[in-house]
């Protein structure tokens, strides 16, 4: 059982829409990656749910693509479309139940915002999140937490506030702006080759 348990792959679960990925993102993982000591973050993509349709969220094998994109190279970080094949509207409990039925040699640590964080009393189970996965918080500008106050099996990472935003990369593109300060090169490539974000 000791050998078993030995072989637990640590992995972190940083889930988002990711439209687009940028260097935020990509920064934010790899840090949580290091400071958490996990063997491998997962950035999941979220995909559109049916029934709040988002005019600006291309569609969700794009999206995908272009977190392939940025994390090719990046040792430890994971483009995953594990939600795809799950009903919607993605719970996070469900997904890390089906995650952990999936793949019973990973130990799974859910990554949020401080944002989200505050608002965590309101998700679906909760408090069975909290009762069987490790969560990781790291820090979002106007959402300040006093880690003294978080439960057991959560911790506040300090990381850098990365001043990045998706809608940003996206009002860019729409007005001709350049974007390669922030987005990885794969993923500025992508934008421009097949005219993502253009109105």
């Amino acid at each position: 059982m000791a050998e078993r348990k030995h072989n637990i792959i640590r992995t972190g679960i940083f889930g988002g829409t990711f439209n687009p990925v940028h260097n935020g993102h990509v920064a934010l993982a790899a840090r949580i990656l290091k400071a958490a000591r996990l063997n491998e973050v997962w950035l999941m993509v979220t995909p559109q749910n049916p029934w709040k349709a988002n005019k600006v969220l291309l569609d969700d094998d794009l999206r995908l693509e272009m977190v392939r994109a940025a994390v090719e190279g990046e040792e430890g970080l994971v483009a995953s479309d594990f939600e795809f094949a799950l009903s919607k509207p993605s719970y996070t409990w469900n997904t890390l139940q089906a995650l952990s039925a999936a793949y019973p040699d990973r130990r799974f640590t859910l990554i949020i915002g401080a944002d989200n964080w505050a608002g965590f009393s309101g998700w679906y189970e909760h408090d069975k999140i909290l009762a069987n996965y490790r969560v990781v918080v790291y820090p979002r500008k106007g959402a300040d937490i006093d880690a003294s106050t978080l439960p057991r099996g959560v911790r506040l990472l300090k990381t850098e506030l990365y001043d990045v935003s998706s809608t940003e990369v996206r009002q860019r593109v729409s007005d001709g702006q350049p974007i390669d300060h922030l987005v990885p090169p794969a993923v500025a490539a992508i934008i421009a080759q097949k005219g993502y974000y253009k109105t």
